[in-house]
C-alpha cells in the first residue's frame, strides 16, 4: 500500500476554532475530511513553563503533496503562536477510502 496519504494532527484552543479550521480546509481540498475531537487536556512546556490546557484535536486525512499548503494555510489562520501541526503517513488502508481521498482533493 503507497504511503503518499497523510493524517495531520493538529491541537485547536476550542471547539469554534477547530471546526472552522476543519471546514475551510476540506472547502480549500487540502484534506478530504477532518475529524474535530474534543475533550483533549494537554500538557507541554513553553516558554519555560510546563502548561495545562483543555483542547481540540483535529485529524487531517489528506495526501502527501498536500501537506504544505494544509500546514501553510494553519499557519496563516491558526490563533497559536506556534500551532502543532504533525503529519503521520498512513501506512495501510482500505482502497475505496483511500480513493475517496483522491476523488475529493483532485475534484476542482
Amino acid at each position: 500500500m503507497p504511503t503518499h496519504y497523510r493524517i495531520v494532527l493538529c491541537t485547536c484552543p476550542d471547539p469554534d476554532t477547530a471546526t472552522g479550521l476543519a471546514r475551510r480546509l476540506v472547502e480549500a481540498r487540502l484534506a478530504a475530511c477532518v475529524n474535530v475531537v474534543p475533550g483533549l487536556t494537554s500538557v507541554y512546556a513553553w516558554q519555560g513553563r510546563i502548561e495545562t490546557d483543555h483542547e481540540v484535536l483535529l485529524l487531517a486525512k489528506t495526501r502527501a503533496d498536500r501537506f504544505e499548503a494544509l500546514a501553510d494555510y494553519l499557519r496563516r489562520h491558526h490563533p497559536y503562536e506556534l500551532p502543532e501541526i504533525v503529519a503521520v503517513p498512513i501506512e495501510q488502508g482500505d482502497s475505496p477510502y483511500l480513493q475517496w481521498i483522491d476523488s475529493w482533493l483532485d475534484a476542482s
